[in-house]
């Protein structure tokens, strides 16, 4: 991933809008409420900003949106890409990197994602306080533009301390119930076989999805602070597993959404400075 290439993304964003984002969102399957909640002043096609992949994945919009969310710039990414639709995890995260060049500083990343915590029940959200990778790739593999962050960046806090006390104080005042855990990232597209569930609860994951990791790697290496954000849509109880169903699955993350959008407008509501 080069500075050029980055650059040349972020100049068609600011071609269509001249603000600077103080805050980058990513969406998830079936996340795509918050949008609306954005007073809109520009949306980019993906196609339209070169180096950015497109989303094949249903729900997923495919534009990045543009405006003010609770008196803040912020820029919108309505849908994400995945490793399992064939794109390098470089690329998977190219985005990142430019919400960081068109001036965001904090990222808040939102998912769906199986729940293998025994305690915990579909709809539940989770704060995310650290992730296992398993994707078998990094976006920060190969030649690596010091100006758009270090070789070896440090992730002992990969999502920011400050930013999930701030996210428990605003779930506690609204009266929503936010878990907090481990995520595991896998390739997918099919979900995981009763052993695999087995071990990945055995390694110390709590969820276990198929994004987000690159785009917190990336968001770090950029110098980001980082929100991770969960909504459980299936129990993944080895011993008590259902077969997965896609649309059961959206229905989980429809019905949970709006107390996930709150809490992220109160977040934001609330980010210093």
């Amino acid at each position: 991933m080069t500075f050029e290439a980055v650059e040349r993304a972020a100049a068609v964003v600011r071609g269509r809008w001249a603000r600077r984002p103080e805050v980058g969102v990513i969406l998830g399957t079936g996340l795509g409420g918050l949008g609306g909640e954005l007073a809109l002043e520009a949306e980019v096609p993906y196609q339209a900003v070169p180096g950015f992949p497109l989303s094949t994945v249903e729900t997923h919009a495919g534009k990045l949106l543009l405006g003010t969310l609770e008196g803040r710039a912020a820029a919108v990414m309505a849908g994400r890409f995945h490793r399992y639709e064939g794109y390098a995890l470089a690329r998977v995260a190219f985005p990142v990197w430019v919400l960081r060049a068109l001036g965001a500083g904090t990222l808040v990343v939102s998912n769906v994602a199986g729940g293998m915590h025994p305690l915990w029940a579909p709809g539940d959200l989770v704060l995310l306080s650290d992730h296992i990778n398993l994707l078998g790739d990094n976006p920060l593999v190969g030649p690596n533009d010091e100006r758009l962050g270090p070789r070896f960046p440090d992730l002992s806090e990969p999502y920011d301390a400050g930013l999930r006390a701030l996210a428990r104080r605003v779930a506690l005042e609204h009266g929503i119930v936010l878990r907090e855990g481990v995520y595991v990232a896998v390739t997918g597209p099919n979900l995981e076989t009763r052993a695999e569930y087995r071990f990945l609860r055995s390694v110390g994951a709590d969820l276990v999805g198929m994004s987000t990791v690159p785009e917190v790697i990336a968001a770090v290496h950029a110098g980001m602070r980082v929100l991770g954000l969960s909504i459980i849509t299936d129990q993944c109880l080895p011993d008590a597993l259902e077969a997965a169903d896609i649309r059961r699955i959206i229905a989980t993350a429809n019905r949970s959404e709006p107390r996930l959008t709150a809490l992220i407008r109160g977040v934001v509501r609330r980010l210093a400075g």
